[in-house]
């Protein structure tokens, strides 16, 4: 699946089937729901996962524990818009897949 594809599917009723977990995370996220997005991301033991759950309290407002994930995922908080940073999120997970 290309970005473009993925920005088009945050229409449908639900994501595509193929989308690994992360993707499925910030598909929710894009979609305006917070709390499915974390549900999922938390759930996710991996790099990828952590670095999912540390946008998502990003975003949330809670520094702390952003910063807490991202420590757990081996980087540091960016200093790019949460667009930007969401957008990068989404192009590393698709690359991954």
């Amino acid at each position: 699946m290309k970005y473009d594809e993925f920005i088009n599917s945050i229409d449908a009723e639900k994501p595509a089937g193929e989308l690994s977990e992360t993707l499925t995370s910030l598909w929710w996220d894009q979609k305006g729901d917070w709390e499915t997005a974390h549900n999922i991301a938390q759930s996710i033991p991996t790099v990828q996962g952590s670095v999912v759950h540390a946008y998502l309290h990003r975003e949330e407002g809670d520094l702390w524990n952003a910063d807490y994930w991202y420590s757990r995922a081996g980087r540091q908080r960016p200093s790019i818009s949460l667009e930007e940073e969401w957008r990068q999120l989404v192009e590393e997970m698709l690359a991954a897949l």
